[in-house]
Parts: C-alpha cells; sequence; structure tokens
C-alpha cells in the first residue's frame, strides 16, 4: 500500500495542530510500522519546511524535515508532472500537481483532511481518520 499525503496531514503532526494532529499522527505510524509506504510531493517538503520554520525555529523545522525524510519517499514534480496537472484543468493548481505526484508515484491512497479538493482523482482519497478507520 503506497499512500500519498498531502501537506496538511503531516503539517498536523509536525506541528501538533488540534484536532487533527491525532489521527494523521496514526497514519505515520501506519507507515513507520511497515505496513504501507508513505509519499510526499517533493514540492511539498520545502513548503512544510518554510511554515515549520515560522511555527518552530530553522534548526527544529530542519531536525524535523530529516526526520520525515526517514519516513516518506519524495514523489517527483519534474516536466511531465507539471504537464500533467495541467492537463487534469483543476481550478487549483497546487492540488492537481499533488495529484499528479501522487499518480506518477504509483499511489494507492491519497490521504488528506480536504478530500473535496481532489474529488476527480481516480485513486480513493481519504481523511486521516477514514483509512484509520479503514485499516
Amino acid at each position: 500500500m503506497n499512500l500519498f499525503l498531502d501537506a496538511n496531514v503531516v503539517l498536523d503532526v509536525l506541528a501538533g495542530r488540534e484536532p487533527h494532529w491525532r489521527a494523521s499522527a496514526r497514519v505515520l505510524s501506519v507507515i513507520e510500522s511497515g505496513r504501507a509506504t508513505g509519499l510526499l510531493s517533493a514540492h511539498s517538503v520545502t513548503t512544510i519546511y518554510y511554515l515549520l520554520s515560522k511555527h518552530l525555529d530553522r534548526r527544529r523545522a530542519r531536525a524535523a524535515i530529516v526526520q520525515l525524510l526517514g519516513l516518506v519517499h519524495a514523489a517527483a514534480v519534474d516536466h511531465a508532472v507539471l504537464l500533467q496537472a495541467l492537463s487534469l484543468g483543476w481550478k487549483d493548481f497546487e492540488d492537481a500537481v499533488q495529484a499528479a505526484a501522487a499518480m506518477n508515484a504509483k499511489a494507492t491512497h491519497l490521504i488528506t483532511r480536504d478530500p473535496r479538493d481532489f474529488a476527480a482523482l481516480t485513486i480513493p482519497v481519504l481523511t486521516p481518520e477514514e483509512f484509520i478507520a479503514s485499516t
């Protein structure tokens, strides 16, 4: 099982965002246990670092990214992924890039707190709570 994580799921855990971090942490626990492979778009890593450095500090944000990359694989966001995202014709380009990266990385599920943003995606899109309930 290949779980593609939307940035909001990771940020919930790393920033301890209430009330969401517990369910998101359980998704990461599934990955950590080896029952699934975690995927995160490469461009989400930079966004997560930027936001964490504002919430924490640069040193702790960097340490969190190092730990995160020990847990999940960065899914490529390259020329082909960007073109595929544009071809989807979605209103939100960033969500389209996430979707294209997930498809190219062969994700079996996309985990997000905003499933409506990915309604047109052909792979299952679940909230962290829905994913945990299904496992």
